[in-house]
């Protein structure tokens, strides 16, 4: 068993959810990256409910390489609390965040790792191709980042996603921001620091399945949003401002045609498809006032951001007992 480093420089996080068969490829790729580089390093792995099999095989890494360090989640969080995770049990002076599905690919760490030697704390991943995602994918993750980066009260580069490496001045700062419904590329761009973008292509998927269908980008968007925004929220004055504004041109309008004799405003039509337009104002500004409420309502809670079956030190605790009683039988 390779010895582990107490306070290595570079922690690689991955979050992992039901990621079997990509986990051997991701350690061998990550050990092989790090070892060229002659630096020490850690890899987390964050286990966020795993029921494929991952969580023994992440078990089975830390056994073969005590480099690994597995994190166990009770149930899954989500992959931006498996990631928060990860931040809170890494050792190194410098931390990169990476998808264990490799579209993120290790062998770019080193040319970040040359960025940060040269005094940035921030070096995101910037995607200039995207292989092996459908039209629809990837037409919506364009539209995604320039709307976020039209109404978000932070600059959030473009085409960047959670592949970044940042330094251990940012990573303790984000420890320390523990609200719930977390955009953590947002949150990064959020505390400033030197920051410089990295282009790369995009690979696909080793192995498996997408873990973010249609309704958790919808989720992650919302949180993105929600989070760095007030603009729905703003949207719902303009809007309200618009129908005032047109009921108050229509009164005197309406008043004069039927002063006229025009038969165009008679009836309940125009009634009902008054009502119903403004009932629907109504409902949509209920529902982006509810979408903030219910965050507020979630962070008064004061509910651990997740809960561990098993942490590092508990696995290593556990291994030295095994190993002992092995010795002494």
């Amino acid at each position: 068993m390779k010895q582990s480093t107490e306070n290595p420089t570079l922690s690689i996080i991955a979050p992992i959810y039901n990621e079997y068969d990509n986990l051997p490829e991701l350690y061998r790729r990550v050990r092989q990256t790090m070892e060229s580089t002659g630096e020490t390093w850690e890899l987390v792995l964050i286990d966020d409910g795993s029921s494929d099999g991952s969580t023994e095989r992440i078990r089975a890494l830390a056994r073969q390489d005590a480099r690994v360090r597995p994190v166990i989640f009770a149930r899954n969080f989500g992959h931006q609390l498996a990631v928060t995770a990860g931040l809170d049990y890494s050792h190194g002076q410098a931390v990169v965040i990476i998808d264990a599905d490799l579209q993120d690919p290790p062998e770019l760490i080193p040319e970040m790792m040359a960025k940060w030697r040269e005094g940035y704390e921030v070096v995101y991943a910037v995607r200039t191709e995207r292989e092996g995602e459908t039209w629809f994918k990837k037409t919506t993750a364009a539209w995604f980042y320039r709307i976020i980066y039209r109404i978000t009260d932070v600059d959030i580069p473009r085409d960047s996603g959670d592949f970044r490496l940042l330094d251990r001045r940012v990573v303790d700062v984000l420890k320390t921001m523990r609200e719930r419904h977390r955009f953590l590329r947002g949150m990064s761009v959020w505390v400033g620091f030197r920051q410089i973008g990295l282009p790369y292509k995009r690979a696909a998927r080793f192995a498996g399945e997408t873990k973010y269908p249609l309704r958790k980008m919808l989720r992650f968007a919302s949180d993105a949003i929600t989070g760095f925004s007030y603009f729905p929220l703003q949207l719902a004055t303009y809007i309200g401002f618009l129908s005032a504004g047109l009921s108050t041109i229509a009164i005197p309008v309406v008043i004069i045609l039927r002063l006229a004799g025009s038969q165009a405003f008679f009836g309940q039509a125009t009634t009902l498809i008054a009502v119903l337009f403004l009932g629907g104002v109504q409902l949509i500004s209920l529902g982006i006032l509810g979408e903030y409420i219910g965050r507020l309502y979630d962070e008064a809670k004061g509910r651990p951001l997740y809960v561990t079956r098993e942490t590092p030190d508990d696995f290593r605790s556990q291994t030295t007992e095994d190993n002992s009683q092995s010795l002494s039988q």
